[in-house]
């Protein structure tokens, strides 16, 4: 019996919605395998908490999550708590504390959902986005003076190390190398950023060495959303800065039809700490308790998790369930459908129960 614990972070706005579909979804996978089983615990933290306790999580929340098999996290975000305090209240404390450096983003068509892009359907939108997750432009460097005056000044300086920028080159080029296409765009602004960013450059040509069978290139960030648009198939694998990455991976998630479906893993290569793995979309209050918000991220996020646990075949069991529901077109209004989270969710797991092996 291959036992995995997993600790649950619901958190705020939709996450409680989509997390608890997810891990209908986890169980169910379960008792299909046969011989698999997940311990879920789930903890309360968010901006509920905080309102209740002046904290997002408690001191000792990271010596809580130490000894879980990985972290299933919803969304943070509140609208009466400051953004800054929900996400350095909770997310990045784990993502930091737990080194969790690199921040992996599929993004595909999937069955079913009509993109935005004219000419563009499954097949042509096939990516993996890599962003650096631990220094950066979001390094918590920087602060402000003179508050209130006319003269007051605010920094924020981002952080690049060779440590830092090797690694996350290393782990891209290594998950390029085992795409079929072996193709690396690596993303800066170092025209116009000449310190961080050009040894950026340097050093994605200095571990490309290190990979002579993976054909690479480099975009500055700006004419990288130009590509992504136009000749989004010229792509498929990604890496660029913590900041960077971050708004091209929500381009990406809305290229491919919504930020509904886009999963995220905050992966931890080493695997010294549990890693963390969320949907893309945020918590949403807008949809929330409506019973309409997306559970698919979560599921594909649920995927990222079973691979990166070692459980192959479930998540591409799991996947290939996703993929029937939403070529049948049991979809959320999201991505055009007038689907429940429930109605998606109960299809997946059906689709799951009969073991689908390819797409319907």
């Amino acid at each position: 019996m291959r036992n995995y614990t997993i600790a649950a972070i619901p958190a705020d706005g939709i996450g409680p919605e989509v997390i608890s579909a997810g891990v209908r979804v986890l169980h169910a996978l379960a008792a299909r395998v046969g011989d698999l089983r997940f311990q879920v615990e789930t903890f309360d933290w968010g901006s509920d908490y905080y309102k209740q306790h002046g904290v997002m999580m408690p001191e000792d929340g990271l010596h809580q999550l130490k000894d879980f098999d990985a972290i299933y996290f919803g969304a943070v975000g509140a609208p009466d708590v400051p953004d800054h305090i929900t996400l350095w209240g909770l997310r990045l404390p784990i993502c930091q504390g737990f080194d969790q450096y690199a921040n992996v983003r599929p993004t595909k068509i999937l069955p079913g959902i009509t993109p935005p892009l004219r000419n563009c359907g499954p097949g042509d939108l096939d990516w993996v986005i890599v962003r650096e997750n631990s220094e950066g432009e979001y390094s918590g460097n920087g602060g402000r003076a003179h508050r209130g005056l006319p003269e007051e000044v605010g920094t924020e300086v981002a952080i690049f190390t060779r440590v830092g920028v090797t690694r996350i080159m290393r782990y891209a080029f290594r998950l390029a190398q085992s795409r079929p296409r072996k193709l690396l765009t690596v993303v800066t602004k170092s025209n116009a950023q000449r310190h961080g960013m050009v040894m950026w450059d340097e050093i994605a040509a200095e571990v490309a060495q290190e990979f002579p069978d993976v054909k690479w290139d480099k975009m500055l960030v700006d004419a990288m959303t130009v590509r992504m648009t136009l000749h989004p198939q010229s792509l498929d694998t990604i890496v660029a800065t913590n900041l960077h990455a971050d708004i091209l991976s929500d381009l990406a998630g809305a290229l491919a039809g919504s930020l509904g479906v886009a999963p995220t893993a905050n992966i931890d290569p080493e695997r010294r700490f549990p890693s963390m793995f969320e949907p893309i979309h945020g918590s949403a209050f807008d949809i929330t308790g409506k019973g309409i918000a997306n559970p698919i991220a979560s599921f594909w996020t649920a995927a990222q998790m079973l691979d990166h646990l070692g459980e192959s075949e479930a998540a591409a069991l799991l996947m290939q369930a996703v993929e029937s529901v939403s070529a049948q077109g049991i979809l959320t209004p999201d991505v055009g459908g007038k689907a429940t989270s429930a109605q998606v969710t109960d299809a997946v797991i059906a689709a799951i129960q009969v073991n689908v092996t390819e797409p319907a």
